[in-house]
């Protein structure tokens, strides 16, 4: 068995390690853990065994293929986002790809249905894709379960920090959608939204940056907030109580909704501000108000009840894949909810899951 290069890289960064605290940590020098992950070194067992050690996966992790890293995602610019926050979601990243791998390798998932709408703008595509998705005007009830169904491989990003965004890429024509989960449930659909904007706008990768951050963000407040039908139910607005009640109804933030209305000019620059402001000062920015249910994956639920009939649980994951069970739980804890809990009323998305025969 061969040493892998790019599972130390993997490991190293799931532990939130530098090169040179990984080096410190096992007693190495900085150039020597450089030189392991470019693979110009074979590391010794011995070497591997520390590696195993201070990152915490098995050391059999490091001696199977090389793993597929996730490359070209497109981040939100946040400043609070580090260089080791982001390595650790691209890594989250990586991993989900192989506990993809061995899902579809037992589990028929329901197929891609995700078009390139790249030609239109956000706000057309927007309209489009809820005209083939067959949507109507009419609030999705959980972002999550539409794109399962449309064959979308949602995974969480669950670490105890709201520092870690989420974000979106293609791997072999398969789309994946990372979601942090420990956001609020508001702000984790509306990500579900934008990241859904850039797997229909960005599968060319031309459109890179702000540029792709921003048109992100306005196909995904078209997508929740269709203007006929936020028109319809807000023709006037002149209360921050008006936008708090109806904020249940798109189940979405008091923000989002606030700038989606100043964006289709129900409410005027002034009032705008002056929301802004109110929300700001009320804290809501924090702590939502009327806060939503998290929404909840079918898939993992009907992977996981299959698994369990056969006495298998997510530590077979793990152990089939050499992965410590804390990274697969990591990938789906986020997105099973409370035991008991339900999609919301009226969801009807149905995602069809069966076993390779």
């Amino acid at each position: 068995m061969s040493f892998s290069p790019t599972r130390l890289s993997i490991a190293r960064k799931r532990a939130m390690l530098t090169k040179k605290a990984l080096a410190e940590t096992t007693n190495l020098a900085a150039h020597t853990i450089t030189r392991c992950e470019n693979g110009e070194t074979e590391p010794s067992d011995e070497t591997v065994q520390s590696f195993a050690k201070a990152t915490g996966f098995p050391e059999k992790f490091f001696y199977l293929s090389d793993i597929e890293e996730a490359e070209g995602a497109s981040f939100r610019s946040l400043t609070s986002m580090t260089a080791g926050i982001r390595d650790a979601s691209l890594s989250a990243g990586a991993i989900g790809f192989i506990v993809s791998d061995w899902i579809e390798e037992r589990f028929n998932l329901p197929a891609v249905k995700v078009p390139d709408l790249s030609l239109y703008s956000p706000t057309v595509a927007a309209r489009v894709l809820r005209e083939e998705w067959s949507l109507g005007e009419k609030p999705v009830s959980n972002m999550v379960q539409l794109l399962e169904s449309k064959g979308v491989r949602v995974f969480s990003l669950s670490e105890d920090t709201a520092k870690m965004n989420a974000f979106a890429i293609w791997r072999n024509e398969r789309p994946f959608v990372y979601l942090n989960t420990f956001k609020s449930a508001e702000s984790s659909r509306f990500d579900a939204a934008h990241e859904l904007g850039h797997l229909v706008l960005h599968q060319d990768g031309a459109c890179v940056g702000r540029e792709a951050e921003n048109e992100a963000n306005a196909f995904a407040g078209s997508f929740l907030m269709p203007s006929s039908d936020v028109r319809a139910v807000l023709p006037r607005v002149r209360y921050l109580n008006q936008v708090l009640q109806q904020k249940k109804r798109w189940r979405v933030s008091a923000a989002a909704l606030a700038y989606r209305l100043h964006k289709l000019e129900v409410i005027t620059d002034w009032r705008y501000r002056d929301f802004c402001i109110e929300i700001s000062k009320r804290n809501f920015n924090k702590n939502e108000p009327y806060p939503i249910a998290r929404e909840t994956s079918v898939v993992w639920k009907k992977i996981l009840q299959s698994l369990w009939s056969e006495r298998r649980t997510v530590s077979d994951i793990a152990s089939d894949l050499y992965l410590p069970e804390r990274e697969v739980n990591s990938l789906i804890y986020g997105l099973m909810g409370e035991v008991g809990s339900s999609s919301p009323a009226g969801d009807k998305t149905g995602v069809p899951i069966k076993l390779v025969e």
